[in-house]
């Protein structure tokens, strides 16, 4: 009896000192007080809605907020701003009234949000690399698996000693066919017109993606390889002005490709974004950085016509 009056006793002490440590963890609180302010760039009395450019700084700030992150209200997805400040650029041609939200998120992720109009105008486009990407109407991509190089690794960091490899696969260009035990050579990645607007899809019948070792790793999925993954859906495409490290040396073309809500060309590295290299009837070249490692630059090489081993 003494023994289980002692082990009583301390079942209580250690229920009573963990249940002061959580109340330690501190009050859970909403953030309040929220507002939020833009800055059109190159906004005067003759560009009401900025200068084209599509480029917009916005600051957010509130009482008990610990981050924040924003939806644009143009397809793309949304984007952490730790401090509330973020400049986004909006890409669809002309001059548009987007719904901006931005989310302040306070402890226990207790979330406020406000909600504004903001009228932008852009005149970005490339018009040669819609219709060569989408053929004027629907036009599918493949994986280039029998050129040499199809997927490559190179760093994203410029290098005095060496000063081009950042825009080339220095690190790594795969063989032909070097990952035919996997499902990425059977990804199709359909482009295709609706009016204005262009729409992506990427197509499997393995319902498999080729996830990136670090995210294979980060997801819980093992080992870098085909895996299960979330493909499906209409993603909308936008362009708009490349800007990476590698874009005057590289000599590219200086237009990036951005596609909403996740979409991804059957690698995933944890990016939408897609700068352009070369694109030509025949054959689409792009370089996109790894989100979670943005030191890694991967290369990917496409052909309109898929390649038969």
């Amino acid at each position: 009896m003494k023994n289980l009056l002692y082990f009583s006793f301390v079942g209580m002490l250690i229920f009573s000192a963990c249940t002061q440590d959580d109340y330690q963890l501190g009050e859970l609180q909403t953030p309040v007080n929220l507002s939020m302010a833009y800055e059109i760039m190159g906004l005067d009395e003759t560009h009401p809605a900025g200068d084209g450019s599509g480029l917009v700084e916005f600051t957010a700030s509130a009482d008990h907020a610990i981050s924040f992150y924003y939806d644009f209200g143009d397809g793309k997805d949304r984007e952490v701003a730790g401090d509330g400040s973020v400049t986004h650029q909006f890409s669809k041609n002309g001059t548009i009234t987007y719904p901006v939200t931005v989310f302040a998120v306070g402890t226990g992720g207790l979330t406020s949000t406000k909600t504004i109009l903001v009228t932008v105008f852009s005149s970005f486009t490339d018009a040669e690399a819609l219709q060569f990407l989408t053929g004027g109407n629907t036009k599918s991509w493949y994986w280039a698996a029998d050129q040499a190089g199809h997927l490559g690794l190179g760093p994203n960091t410029f290098d005095p000693a060496n000063p081009m490899v950042h825009t080339w696969a220095y690190w790594y260009q795969a063989a032909a066919w070097e990952k035919q035990s996997t499902s990425l050579y059977d990804c199709e990645f359909k482009f295709s017109m609706d009016g204005a607007d262009v729409h992506f899809e990427q197509l499997n019948p393995t319902g498999q993606a080729f996830i990136q070792g670090l995210y294979a790793s980060e997801l819980g999925l093992g080992s870098e390889g085909s895996h299960e993954f979330d493909i499906a859906g209409v993603k909308n495409v936008s362009f708009a002005p490349a800007a990476s490290i590698a874009t005057v040396d590289g000599n590219y073309r200086g237009t990036s490709i951005l596609l909403s809500n996740g979409g991804f060309f059957g690698f995933y590295c944890g990016t939408s974004e897609y700068e352009i290299i070369e694109i030509t009837e025949s054959i689409l070249k792009v370089r996109v950085i790894q989100a979670n490692e943005p030191n890694y630059a991967w290369y990917h090489t496409f052909t309109n016509v898929k390649p038969e081993q």
